[in-house]
């Protein structure tokens, strides 16, 4: 959502730091679920100590107050100071001694708000100790995937519009221009699969038809029942 990316575009990969086995062991019981539910390629696990990304803490200053009182300042300060390692062992411990000089404190991990710092190409996210990586970098070939992708769903709207029954099949002709047609091309069968299509193909001044822009792409689209 935060690179207006739809859902339908292919992503290439995820990194997931992996903070212990047991962690590890339940993503892979649903690592195909998660891939095809967000629609990304692969998955790839980072180990707890990985240098790719580069966490920070902020305090909870709400939650901390009646907590610490008038060590706040120190306790901000230490906060600020902590190593990559000691980040990691807040999260997966769930707490943290700090020396703040005159007191010892336990900083909770619900006390703060753990942030990953951006790497270039990807969108990094923290949330309650887990951390994922997405590579937010459109290729061509995944630009054509997601091509090929929005126009099924805007081909099953156009069924819809007309009326046909969900098992009716169907003929399609489409006025595109020649590269879009090229990227088109190559995802032919699994586009007619979707659509019930038994046939899908390019008609230069296409008559009676449809208009469509697609990821800012104009074209007319022309659907037929067959039989």
């Amino acid at each position: 959502k935060k690179q207006n990316i739809r859902v339908r575009q292919p992503l290439q990969k995820i990194m997931v730091p992996v903070l212990d086995e047991a962690f590890k062991k339940r993503l892979d019981h649903i690592q195909d679920l998660i891939l095809s539910e967000v629609n990304v390629k692969e998955l790839e696990y980072l180990a707890a100590d990985n240098a790719v990304i580069v966490k920070g803490v902020k305090p909870n200053f709400k939650a901390l107050g009646p907590k610490i009182g008038a060590n706040m300042k120190a306790l901000s300060s230490k906060v600020a100071e902590l190593t990559q390692s000691e980040i990691r062992q807040l999260e997966s411990q769930g707490s943290i001694v700090l020396d703040l000089g005159q007191v010892q404190f336990e900083l909770q991990l619900q006390d703060v708000e753990v942030q990953a710092q951006d790497i270039p190409g990807w969108m990094v996210s923290s949330y309650s100790g887990l951390t994922v990586a997405l590579d937010i970098t459109l290729t061509e070939a995944l630009q054509q995937e997601g091509l090929a992708r929005e126009l099924v769903n805007r081909l099953q709207n156009a069924r819809k519009d007309q009326g046909l029954d969900v098992t009716d099949r169907i003929s399609v002709q489409m006025d595109i221009d020649p590269v879009s047609w090229q990227a088109i091309e190559q995802y032919k069968t699994y586009i007619c699969n979707e659509i019930l299509a038994d046939s899908l193909r390019l008609e230069q001044g296409l008559q009676n038809a449809t208009p469509l822009e697609i990821e800012g792409i104009h074209c007319t689209i022309k659907l037929e029942k067959n039989g």
